[in-house]
């Protein structure tokens, strides 16, 4: 989106240069790399900094509020609620599409956001791959509040494993060999030096859990959440020592329950700018906006865009038996606003923050990116495209 950044980044990018990256990423970590990576990264100017920067800080605002925790009691499921939930969430991730006035003005509007855990090691990993490989210009930086890489594992050493040693410490997943994310596993393990544990291997006794590690049972101490409950409900005949609901001796860093506290459910009660409306569908009692086909349904309880309805009618919601478990919220428009060889592409911003438990604030570290040519941001939504994918954002000092 910076004119200069772009034409220098576009003017030294070739076919060659790109798999010259991708083969650099997968010598490293063969086998891992299970999703399309971006030709580019995201350039983000100065003002349009500010802009997301100043929302997320308002939206923090909101989290922090005494009544926040009682606004969003529904919002974990009871059948669903883990015990021992900490004051606020460890983490915090906050996704904007890039949107344009009818000036030519950039802004950022909100889409969603979750108090759950992003590819933290994996952002850090391509981020600096782009650099080696491209002449990003030195006025832009991926990092925030971290002077380098190695200051930055640093504060996610401190999050994750609080005052633990590595080897009581696991990254917790449902079966973690098949998920798309599992690179940003590998990179944890080699930066922070912790496991990554199948939720099926994990041992009960009493309240205590355990892991096996070259036939030694290790007690776990502190859990780094990465498993969300909508992967239990795929696999309903699963038998485990462990639920997620058993109230043990071990701490969480991504309490279970703020994936649900901070979520879609949370939307409704933000305002801002840049802030689209929303609401609950039952807030309405039937009396929809006239105007229904500008708006974008969206199930609370669901991950990754699914059950998203992009083409709403009041008929669509009427039928819905349980509107109080969905949102209505204005749509946006994404403007293609990066130039590639190949067109204009739309793209998503995620704001990255980490937050100790001790910390009265949340602390931006990092970001994401996500290029787009289709109906729905995502990669698995543009696999069939060229200059889309998962991606970085640099930003300008």
């Amino acid at each position: 989106m910076d004119k200069i950044a772009r034409e220098g980044f576009n003017k030294a990018f070739s076919e060659k240069s790109y798999q010259r990256f991708i083969a650099s990423i997968e010598a490293e970590y063969k086998g891992f790399l299970d999703f399309r990576i971006a030709e580019s990264p995201v350039f983000i100017p100065k003002e349009l900094t500010r802009k997301l920067i100043e929302t997320c800080e308002e939206i923090i605002t909101s989290i922090k509020h005494p009544d926040f925790l009682k606004l969003t009691e529904r919002a974990t499921p009871a059948d669903q609620n883990v015990p021992n939930e900490n004051s606020h969430t460890s983490f915090l991730a906050i996704d904007f599409a890039v949107c344009q006035t009818p000036s030519g003005i950039l802004e950022p509007q909100l889409i969603e956001l979750q108090g759950f855990p992003s590819m933290f090691g994996y952002q850090d990993l391509i981020s600096s791959r782009f650099q080696e490989q491209y002449p990003i210009p030195k006025n832009f930086k991926y990092l925030f509040n971290s002077k380098d890489s190695e200051e930055y594992f640093q504060k996610l050493e401190k999050l994750i494993l609080g005052n633990y040693k590595k080897e009581e410490v696991i990254l917790l997943e449902l079966y973690p060999e098949t998920q798309k994310t599992r690179i940003d596993f590998e990179i944890m393990r080699k930066k922070l030096g912790i496991k990554t544990v199948c939720y099926t291997k994990i041992i009960k006794e009493g309240k205590s859990l355990y892991y096996l590690h070259e036939n030694q049972k290790i007690q776990i101490r502190r859990i780094y959440n990465r498993l969300i409950f909508d992967e239990l409900r795929n696999h309903p005949q699963l038998k485990t020592d462990f639920k997620l609901t058993d109230d043990v001796n071990v701490e969480w860093v991504g309490h279970p329950n703020w994936f649900f506290r901070i979520s879609k459910f949370a939307m409704p009660y933000l305002k801002g700018d840049y802030i689209p409306e929303t609401k609950f569908v039952s807030d309405y009692q039937g009396n929809f906006p006239n105007d229904i086909e500008q708006y974008v349904l969206k199930p609370l309880f669901s991950f990754a865009g699914s059950g998203v309805q992009l083409h709403v009618s009041k008929e669509m919601l009427l039928d819905i038996v349980d509107p109080e478990n969905y949102i209505l919220q204005r749509k946006v428009t994404y403007e293609p606003v990066i130039a590639s060889p190949e067109g204009n592409i739309k793209c998503e911003i995620r704001m990255m923050y980490g937050w100790p438990d001790k910390d009265s604030n949340p602390e931006l570290l990092i970001s994401l990116s996500r290029l787009s040519r289709g109906e729905m941001i995502g990669v698995s939504y543009n696999k069939d495209f060229s200059w889309v994918g998962s991606s970085t954002c640099f930003f300008e000092n």
